[in-house]
Parts: structure tokens; sequence; C-alpha cells
């Protein structure tokens, strides 16, 4: 007797709900996108009890005709493919004809659509799977769709659902997908009379954005655009501080469908790379459009994943677009901005408590004293300045001029003082003064006072003149607190500066190019570095010895489970050396795939941390200017390597608030 037999077509449209049916937003999102594919410019959508008692769609599109209202319900009934070759170039949402036999199978269903404007429809009925009514009902254009007690006649699945609140959360997350991805159609979601979404459908991706995460997020976001032959990218991207404990707020959108790639996610994330902290991740809405053969969208039940067949190039295109969006930003966090043409309501008077009698006697005093300053022996790298110009990276320093007006004392008068003159119109440095070991990167600190002056002229030249990035804040040194945070001003309100963050920035940047060719710099040593490893490490250690090598690194197996250092790169910091090349050997212990560009970022971000000022500890006036011109040089003076914020502004505007000088 023959075992094998063919299921009922009952049976195998309940297995298929499985798949394509998940909980009721996966209900919604089939829904949804069939009303999409028919042309809707709105959609609306009404779920009672988290979906589960009820979900009503509604929309305007071109409907179903009469005749075809049945058959829409057949397993792999479709109107979206002809033959095999359509497989290939898929430009709708939906294509298999799953959707509708599988909810049809686990609920009641209840449609009437109309492909006319004649006031005439028609209306069918089908409770688990079974006709119940097909006839002519009064329907304007479009299509109604209503699916009442999902899975009724499948209590094993109902008995797995979650909360009410929770299946809410995933019909929201959807219509939130979707909104984000046609912002060209009007969307509505009703809980039990609640509205909890109204987009408005004009096409403006970014009110769409302003809806569902808040019109202040909205304000701070980023455009991106970019294009190439295969691939054009458009959206927003969220500045640093607007970050998210998981990877839920990140959007991929491929032409018109929301997908999850962990490829791409992986370039959204390398994008904001050294501007996050750990465990912390955007909020991006990218919608990428490219040719449908470039694409498979037919490797997944809930067509959530998809497939690129050029996936390397469009991670590179989307990692670059976004990195160069966030390369041109001033992402310093503000307290507050003031708005757009606001007036404050009043005004306190400032007065003037200076005679203009002693103005001239106050002013000289100053140069005076400003004169006999002895400059930092902080030394700049070459490699710090090459990318802005000096007009970018000069800070002010001394107490502003005393006028006999009454402007505020930050308002801007670069135009009526003499320009204070960069590091190297100073001259050279001169021995004298309290210096810091730790301001030193790169150089021996215990000869900071016998540079030559060749070497001076080297670590001071000028930089080149560069306008591909934006300006960092011109600043004036107030002074520091807590030996932590340096205080500075300018026109637009007073700024903290975490000088830690701020010293590990310059030096992550001056150690990335250094480790770029490590092995010219290497020195051996007469007494070699003995490092130690298990059985097991030593195998692992003995099999990536190149990567070291290719670190600068020169490491020898001496036998057993012991390996000697012969030489390292000069400019590592000084007596970090072992404790440095033990943690880059941890590092390549735990990483299961290690390259030498990973290895070139972790070690420079150990190399910065080691080398780096800490806190609590005094820096001069100097020194504090210093380290403000050379962060004010790095290509990326927003964040420290670990991604924590190196400047916070708040606004004049904010403190006068403060101060109940605007009312």
């Amino acid at each position: 007797m023959s075992r094998i037999h063919v299921l009922d077509e009952h049976i195998a449209n309940q297995i298929a709900a499985g798949e394509v049916v998940e909980r009721p937003a996966s209900v919604i999102k089939e829904l949804v996108e069939n009303a999409i594919d028919a042309g809707s410019t709105r959609v609306d959508v009404t779920v009672e009890e988290g979906g589960l008692q009820m979900i009503r769609v509604t929309d305007n599109g071109l409907g179903i005709d009469a005749e075809d209202c049945e058959r829409a319900f057949y397993r792999h009934a479709t109107s979206k493919i002809a033959n095999g070759r359509d497989l290939f170039q898929i430009r709708s949402l939906g294509f298999r004809g799953e959707a509708l036999p599988s909810i049809a199978a686990v609920s009641k269903v209840e449609c009437t659509s109309s492909s006319e404007d004649s006031g005439l429809g028609r209306r069918i009925v089908i409770e688990g799977g079974t006709l119940k009514m097909n006839g002519d009902a009064n329907a304007s254009r479009g299509t109604d769709f209503t699916v009442k007690e999902l899975f009724y006649n499948t209590p094993a699945r109902l008995k797995y659902m979650k909360t009410i609140q929770t299946e809410l959360g995933h019909i929201s997350d959807t219509m939130h997908r979707m909104a984000l991805a046609h912002p060209q159609i009007a969307f509505t979601l009703r809980h039990n009379g609640n509205i909890l979404l109204q987009s408005l459908g004009n096409g403006d991706l970014l009110q769409v954005i302003a809806a569902i995460y808040g019109t202040s997020v909205a304000k701070s976001m980023i455009p991106v655009e970019g294009e190439q032959l295969d691939y054009r990218l458009t959206g927003y991207i969220c500045k640093p501080e607007q970050t998210r404990s998981n990877r839920n707020a990140i959007s991929t959108v491929v032409n018109g469908r929301f997908i999850r790639n962990y490829a791409l996610n992986q370039a959204i994330q390398q994008a904001y790379h050294t501007l996050l902290p750990i465990n912390r991740y955007p909020l991006v809405v990218l919608h990428l459009e490219m040719h449908p053969t470039l694409v498979d969208v037919n490797v997944h039940p809930a067509k959530l994943e998809v497939r690129f067949s050029k996936e390397a190039e469009l991670c590179q295109f989307v990692q670059h677009t976004l990195g160069q969006a966030l390369q041109d930003q001033v992402l310093i966090p503000a307290a507050a901005k003031p708005k757009s043409g606001e007036k404050s309501a009043y005004i306190q008077e400032q007065l003037q408590f200076v005679r203009r009698d002693t103005g001239m006697g106050m002013q000289a005093e100053a140069s005076s004293s400003q004169s006999t300053l002895t400059p930092s022996p902080f030394p700049v790298h070459s490699e710090d300045l090459g990318s802005r110009s000096a007009a970018q990276v000069r800070v002010n320093t001394g107490m502003p001029e005393v006028e006999s007006d009454r402007t505020p004392f930050y308002a801007d008068r670069r135009s009526q003082q003499e320009p204070i003159p960069t590091l190297r119109e100073r001259g050279p440095y001169t021995s004298g003064g309290n210096t810091n070991p730790r301001l030193y990167a790169g150089v021996n600190p215990g000869a900071s006072n016998q540079l030559s002056s060749p070497m001076m002229e080297q670590l001071y030249q000028a930089p080149e003149t560069s306008t591909s990035l934006p300006a960092f804040p011109e600043l004036s040194m107030i002074g520091q607190m807590h030996g932590t945070y340096l205080i500075a001003q300018n026109d637009n309100g007073l700024y903290l500066i975490d000088q830690h963050a701020a010293h590990e920035r310059i030096n992550y940047e001056f150690y990335y190019e250094k480790f770029g060719n490590p092995a010219a710099a290497s020195q051996e040593l007469l007494l070699p570095i003995t490092l130690e490893f298990t059985p097991t490490e030593s195998e692992m250690i003995k099999a990536r010895i190149p990567l070291f090598e290719q670190a600068g690194v020169l490491l020898e197996h001496f036998g057993g489970q012991t390996f000697l250092v012969r030489a390292y790169p000069h400019w590592f910091p000084e007596g970090e050396a072992e404790s440095l090349i033990q943690e880059m050997s941890d590092w390549v212990l735990q990483e299961k795939s290690v390259d030498i560009a990973k290895l070139r970022e972790k070690s420079a971000i150990m190399c910065s941390c080691k080398a780096s000022i800490k806190a609590n500890q005094k820096l001069t006036t100097l020194e504090a200017e210093v380290l403000i011109e050379r962060l004010a040089a790095c290509k990326q003076p927003y964040t420290c390597p670990h991604g924590r914020p190196i400047v916070i502004s708040f606004s004049t505007y904010e403190l006068e608030k403060m101060f109940k000088r605007v009312m």
C-alpha cells in the first residue's frame, strides 16, 4: 500500500499560512503590499485587539474585477507575473499568489472590491478556506479587505501569540516601514479607534520621518544622495547624537520594498565608524533604486531578505556616500539652538563697567602680557594639519579687547583685531615652563626642550589650503574645569571640550597614518620582549605572525609557548610597547577573521588611548590652545575613536535664557 499521498488543498493552505502569516502584522503587510501594487494613493488600516479580533485594510486602488474576486483566493493565482522570465525582473511587491489563500485559510475574510466608478462591485466571504458568499454589492472604486478572528481554526498558533501590546508593536513597525518606503501614499493606522500613524502622502520623506520619530529628530536629519552606474541612493541619516539602542531604526528600502540585509547594515554602521559609542546604532532611512535583475527577492517566505548580484560594490557605494555626507557636517551636539528669525520679547540692557579713558591702558597691558607668554612645547604633526587651512585651525587667545561701545564680549571682532599668529608664526619653542609629557605623540618627551629648529619647522609646517571639510569653530580659550574639560567660547556661545577624547582623536589619526607603513619605522631591540601564550593560542599566533610583521612588530617563535618581540615601530607610546603588543595579540586571538586593515585600525585605537592625556590632568593655557588647534586639524574632530563626543556647545541664546536676559 502506498504511503505517499497528496495533501488536501485546505491543509496545504494552512501549512502555507504558517510561512506567510506568522502574526497579525504579516496579514497587514501582505494586504498593504497588494494595495500599493494596485496603485493606491491612500491606504487606511484599522485593527482591534492587536489585530487578533479584526483587521481592515481599505484602499483607493484599481480594485479587482468581479470575475476575478473568487479566483484571487486560489493558490498561486496572481496578476504580477506570467512566465519564468518575469521572476528575474520583479517590480511589484507581491507576485507569488500565496497571501490571500493563506490568510483565508486561518481566518474569516470579507472582501469588497470594485474596479469601476459606477458604485457597483463584488463582495466575497470566506471562512476557514470555505467560500460562503460571492455576489454583487455596492462599492466605491478600490478594495475593502476585512480579516476577523485570525487563527480561530488553528488554536495551536493562537496559543503562541504574544500580548496585545506586543502584536500592536509589530503592526506599528510594519506600517512605519511602509510609510517610509512610500512617502507618496497617505497611510493611516488606527487601533481601537485611536490614530497611531497618519502620513500626508505628499512625497516628502522628511515629513514621514517627523510623523514617526518626531519633529526634533526630523530637523536634525542629514539628507544623503548618491548615484553611480548601477545604483541610485537617496534618504536621510541622523547625526551621531540621535542614536538608538538597537538596529530597528535602520530602514533600507530597495525598489520600494523594505528589506533586511546584514551586509548593508554593516556598511551603514561602518559609515558611522568612530562616531557612535559601543552598542549604539544610527537612525537611517535609505532608498536604493536599481535594475530588478540586480536583486533577487524570491529567497524568503516573507520577502524580507534579498540577494544582490553585486553586494560588495553596493555596500562600498553606500558606505562611501554616507561617510561623505557625515564628513561634510559639523557634528557638535548643541544644548539648544535659537529659532531662526525669533525675536526676544525682552533683552536686558548690558552695561559697560570700564571707563573710556582707561580702555587704551588695559589694551596695552593685555597686549604686553600676551607677548611675554611662552608657547607650549606641544608639537603639531604635519599629518594633522594637512587637511585644513590655517584660517580653519587658528585658535584665539587672550581676553577680548575693551571697546567703548556696548557690544557683548562674544561679538565678532575679527575684522577689528590683528590676526593672532599661528603656532608656526610664533617662532621656535624655547625651553622653560611646565611641560606635560603626554602632549607628545611620536616625539620623545624627554627631548622636548632640545628640539632643533629644523625639527620644529617640520612639526609646524604650514597646512595646505583645503575647502573639502567644514570649518571647525574658531574658539577662544577660557579655562579648564576639574582638570578634564576645556572651556572655550566664540560668537555662537560656549563650548566644552573633553581633553582626553580630543587628544585621543588627534593621536588616532596620527597613529592610523603611521600604521600605513609601519615596517619603515621599526627599530630592533637590544633586549627582546618575551610573551607567553597557552598551547592553543600559540598555534594561532604562529599562523598570524605575518600580520604582526605588516603592523611593524617583528614576532619570533622562541619555542614552546614563548614568543619574542625583536622589533616594533619607534613611535609606539613610550613605556607602553609591551602592554600594547599584548593587547594586539589578545585581539588577534579573539577575532575569527583578521586582516591588516582591521589590525591597523585596532592598533591605532590602542595606541591613541595609551598615549593620550587623561582626565584630572592639568594643562597650561597654551597647551590647551594647541590641543584645540590640533583637534581642528583632524579629519573628523567631533568624536573620539570610541564614538564619544568631543565637543558640546551651549548657544548664546540658551545661556541668556537661563539668566533671564531673554524673557
